[in-house]
C-alpha cells in the first residue's frame, strides 16, 4: 500500500539489476539491487512517507538477491515474484469460491465498517468483480512472467514485471474503486429502505 511512489521504488531495484548483471556480472548486480533498495528505503524514511512499505520492500528486494545468488543465476532474482504471483492469484480466486471476495474484507477492514457488507448481495457481487481483476492481474504476471523464466530471458523479465507491475495495477486499482463506490450505493440504498420499511 505504498502508492504511486511505493510503486516506482519496487521498479528501481529491478532497472538497476539488469544492467549491472549485463555489462559486470551476477554479484555486482545483486549489490546494486541492494545498494538502490536501501537508498530507496532511507529516502522514504526521510521524506516522513509510510515505513512499513519502505522496510517491507528492501526486504523483498533482500529475498530476490538472496535467491539470485543461491541459483547462481541472474533469473533466480524475479522468482520469488513469480511465485508471489501465483499465491496472490490463488488466495484471490478462493476468497471468491468460498464468497467471502479479498477486496471486500480488506475495505471492510480498512474503513472500519467490518463484515457488514456482506449482508448485501449487490455489494457481494461487486467486491467478485473487483477480486477477479486482481486474479487476472496476478495470474497474467504469473503464466507470462513464468513462461519468460523457462526460456532464460532474464532481460525480458525484467520489461514483464515492470510493464505488468504499473499499467495492471492501475486497471486493477480502477475497477477496485468502481466497485467500492458501487458496494457503498448498495449499502446506503439498503439502509435507507431499511429506515423506511420501519
Amino acid at each position: 500500500m505504498g502508492g504511486l511512489s511505493g510503486l516506482m521504488a519496487s521498479t528501481l531495484p529491478v532497472i538497476a539489476f539488469v544492467p549491472a548483471n549485463s555489462f559486470f556480472d551476477l554479484t555486482v548486480a545483486i549489490w546494486t539491487a541492494l545498494g538502490v533498495a536501501l537508498a530507496v528505503m532511507v529516502w522514504r524514511l526521510a521524506t516522513k512517507a509510510p515505513v512499513q512499505p519502505a522496510i517491507s520492500g528492501f526486504f523483498g528486494v533482500g529475498i530476490c538477491a538472496f535467491i539470485a545468488y543461491r541459483t547462481g543465476d541472474a533469473k533466480g532474482y524475479f522468482l520469488f515474484g513469480i511465485y508471489t504471483s501465483l499465491a496472490y492469484a490463488g488466495a484471490f480466486v478462493l476468497s471468491m469460491i468460498v464468497r467471502w471476495p479479498l477486496v471486500g474484507v480488506v475495505w471492510g477492514y480498512l474503513n472500519g465498517k467490518g463484515t457488514a457488507w456482506r449482508r448485501s448481495s449487490r455489494a457481494v457481487v461487486s467486491y467478485d468483480i473487483a477480486t477477479f481483476a486482481w486474479a487476472v492481474v496476478f495470474g497474467a504476471r504469473y503464466l507470462v512472467q513464468s513462461q519468460l523464466y523457462d526460456a532464460d530471458q532474464t532481460g525480458w523479465l525484467a520489461a514483464a514485471r515492470i510493464g505488468m507491475g504499473w499499467p495492471l495495477t492501475g486497471v486493477a486499482l480502477l475497477v477496485t474503486f468502481w466497485a467500492v463506490r458501487r458496494a457503498d450505493r448498495a449499502l446506503d440504498d439498503e439502509s435507507a429502505e431499511h429506515r423506511e420499511i420501519k
